[in-house]
């Protein structure tokens, strides 16, 4: 304990100060390797990019998300039912069919952008930034 009474640290390298425990990494158990991002630290800079990135992907995807399922589907499924798409009415195809399929491919389009962003920025989790071995036979 240390002189104002709180706990700051154990034998086992676990910081108790307050409510929230911070395990050290060499000394928890089943916690994954170390990874090439370990002892990398991003600059404010770096960060505040990465943040206004990631924030423009949220708003357009979940506007995508909004403009399929409110405007397409509800607002204007009367309006679209004019038109056809493989036999049925566009507005009927959007509630039932378009909007699964456009929710679908906003999941993989997400994932894709993230992977770009992230690259971009040096926070991805993938460990093929080593340059390849080419086998020579």
């Amino acid at each position: 304990m240390s002189r104002n009474g709180k706990q700051t640290s154990t034998d086992n390298g676990a910081d108790t100060t307050g409510s929230n425990a911070v395990y050290h990494h060499d000394d928890a158990e089943n916690l994954p390797a170390h990874s090439h991002h370990d002892n990398e630290v991003l600059s404010e800079t770096n960060l505040k990019s990465y943040w206004r990135a990631n924030v423009k992907v949220l708003i357009t995807l979940l506007s995508a998300w909004a403009f399929v399922s409110f405007v397409c589907g509800i607002i204007l499924g009367d309006w679209l039912d004019q038109f056809y798409l493989g036999g049925f009415p566009l507005g009927f195809w959007f509630t039932q069919q378009g909007a699964m399929l456009c929710f679908v491919a906003i999941i993989f389009i997400y994932h894709f952008w993230m992977q770009r962003i992230e690259r971009a920025h040096g926070v991805d989790d993938d460990d093929n930034h080593e340059p390849s071995q080419q086998r020579e036979d």
